[in-house]
């Protein structure tokens, strides 16, 4: 049995909650998605996943796009609740909120190798979008504004004469591409060379506020 799936298993109390029970399929799906893709992660692949039956996640989820919201919605609350912990207990200056935020993003439970695979495979499925507009539209939107806010602190700190929308839509599109390369490149660079490249183009924008280590 795969290592994962043995993981997985050997945390299964006999008998289990219901939050319990539904973590564990949301999990597995997790790890599913990873492993298989989109098209191939069935109920019943999540089930042997899970080390559980087959009629057990039907009672759970009745379907596989319920039992895809579910985790689409876990894993959406997972990043934001990740940021926005990140802000939390970050210098309240504008420098080093964004340092804060853009860190976040390259943390271990975040950019973990199977995190990566289970969004590539939620994004490249065309029959998972509307599943993701519907769960995560509303957290995009909230994160954006929050960078929109800190690039016009920080040039109006620093007076400088970039747009904050527009350089908030490029430090977005960019994390996105830098995610989309750690997902989909054979062998690809570091999370710590992603993170340099981040605050390389931050230093770009934003030159007396950062350098290619962080905020200065």
């Amino acid at each position: 049995m795969e290592e994962s799936k043995l993981a997985i298993i050997e945390q299964t109390p006999r008998k289990a909650s219901r939050e319990f029970r539904r973590q564990q399929f949301i999990d597995a799906t997790i790890a599913t998605l990873a492993r298989v893709g989109f098209s191939r992660a069935t109920l019943t692949e999540v089930a042997a996943t899970a080390g559980l039956s087959h009629g057990l996640i039907i009672f759970h989820f009745q379907t596989k796009e319920k039992l895809l919201t579910e985790t689409l919605q876990y894993m959406a609350r997972e990043y934001r609740d990740n940021w926005v912990k990140a802000l939390a207990a970050a210098p309240k200056t504008p420098a080093a909120q964004m340092d804060a935020l853009i860190r976040a993003d390259f943390t271990d439970a975040i950019c973990a190798p199977d995190r990566l695979a289970a969004w590539s495979a939620l994004w490249a499925e065309a029959q998972s979008r509307p599943i993701y507009q519907e769960n995560c539209a509303e957290f995009d939107l909230e994160y954006l504004h929050v960078i929109e806010r800190l690039c016009g602190e920080l040039t109006k700190e620093g007076g400088y004469l970039s747009m904050p929308e527009h350089t908030a839509r490029a430090i977005r599109v960019t994390l996105n591409g830098l995610w989309f390369d750690l997902m989909t490149m054979s062998g690809p660079y570091s999370r710590q060379e992603s993170l340099s490249t981040m605050f390389n183009m931050l230093m770009a924008f934003y030159p007396r506020h950062f350098n290619h280590q962080g905020c200065i």
